[in-house]
């Protein structure tokens, strides 16, 4: 069941610009739309929606997350099998394969492109082997 936005919308557009497969559509100031036929359910739109104006299937309201808050992918190396499966599952293209080093000659998957990484999870939900955990990133204090 695809994300839906509810009258309280003030077509900002956040949720369009952040979209990864463009099912936002709606033009300033007005009510912005999701077209279900596309949506993916990753609830990117939901975490920068700052009126409260998308809900899940479920009809939950997504709470706005500050994007630095955002759950990230993190790899256990020992249980990953470089599968690349998680590669292919992300919607944003921000994982790769890390080089073969000496010692080991498996490369691994790694965020690769931190600010483009929308925190759906897809990755994590789609390994194999449950070599991927999604957490929010330490800050440095």
């Amino acid at each position: 069941m695809s994300y839906r936005i509810i009258d309280v919308c003030n077509g900002c557009g956040a949720c369009k610009k952040i979209c990864p497969v463009n099912a936002v559509s709606g033009e300033k100031k007005e009510l912005h739309l999701i077209d279900d036929t596309l949506c993916i359910e990753c609830g990117a739109c939901g975490r920068v929606c700052p009126k409260g104006a998308v809900t899940d299937g479920f009809g939950i309201v997504s709470e706005m997350i500050k994007r630095s808050r955002w759950k990230k992918p993190v790899f256990n190396r020992k249980k990953c099998t470089s599968c690349i499966i998680c590669i292919d599952a992300c919607p944003v293209g921000c994982l790769s394969m890390s080089e073969a080093v000496p010692r080991d000659p498996h490369g691994y998957p790694r965020l690769d492109v931190e600010k483009a990484c929308i925190g759906c999870g897809f990755c994590a939900f789609e390994c194999p082997v449950d070599a991927i955990t999604m957490e929010v990133p330490r800050t440095e204090p």
